[in-house]
């Protein structure tokens, strides 16, 4: 019998990596600050699902104050990336299907956007991956009609779902 070489997966890596390194490669799937402080708190874990879902309980947990920390780092949707962060890096990934939107659908998005933020006081955030440029242009039309509550709880919820799929990214899940 030949000796296989043992492989250490990425979750192996994050478990047992420097607290310092964790919190800053986590930086890039959430910016605010008791995200990556609780998920690196809790570590080792088990399995990649128990992250993943792990972190979005985190981030639907996170105080308004904290969420509008993380939405700092969200470039507007539409707008182009630039940079090298992770962030940048992974809203570009997120952002790909707007690359394909026509010249009315991007146009009513940057309108949609300035109005949005105007209304809100904060970027519009939607989870882009698996949604093309229309869906994303329906959905910011609709939440223009939300109250600041049922908007707030929106991006709450969108907030995690980005944040879920950018630790299974990290994790090359």
């Amino acid at each position: 019998m030949g000796c296989h070489p043992v492989t250490v997966s990425r979750l192996d890596e994050f478990n047992s990596e420097p607290a310092d390194a964790a919190v800053e490669a986590l930086r890039g799937c959430n910016a605010a600050p008791r995200f990556a402080a609780e998920l690196v708190a809790g570590r080792p874990f088990p399995d990649a699902d128990t992250l993943v879902r792990r972190a979005g309980e985190v981030a639907r947990g996170l105080p308004w104050d904290e969420v509008q920390m993380a939405l700092v780092a969200h470039p507007r949707i539409g707008d182009r990336v630039e940079g090298s962060s992770a962030e940048a890096r992974a809203s570009r990934r997120e952002q790909g299907s707007m690359g394909g939107a026509d010249d009315d659908t991007r146009a009513a998005i940057v309108e949609g956007n300035r109005a949005y933020e105007e209304r809100f006081g904060h970027v519009y955030l939607i989870r882009a991956a698996g949604r093309s440029p229309e869906e994303v242009l329906a959905e910011l039309r609709r939440r223009l009609d939300n109250d600041a509550d049922a908007e707030r709880a929106e991006v709450v919820e969108q907030l995690a779902q980005i944040t879920e799929l950018r630790v299974q990214g990290l994790l090359g899940a």
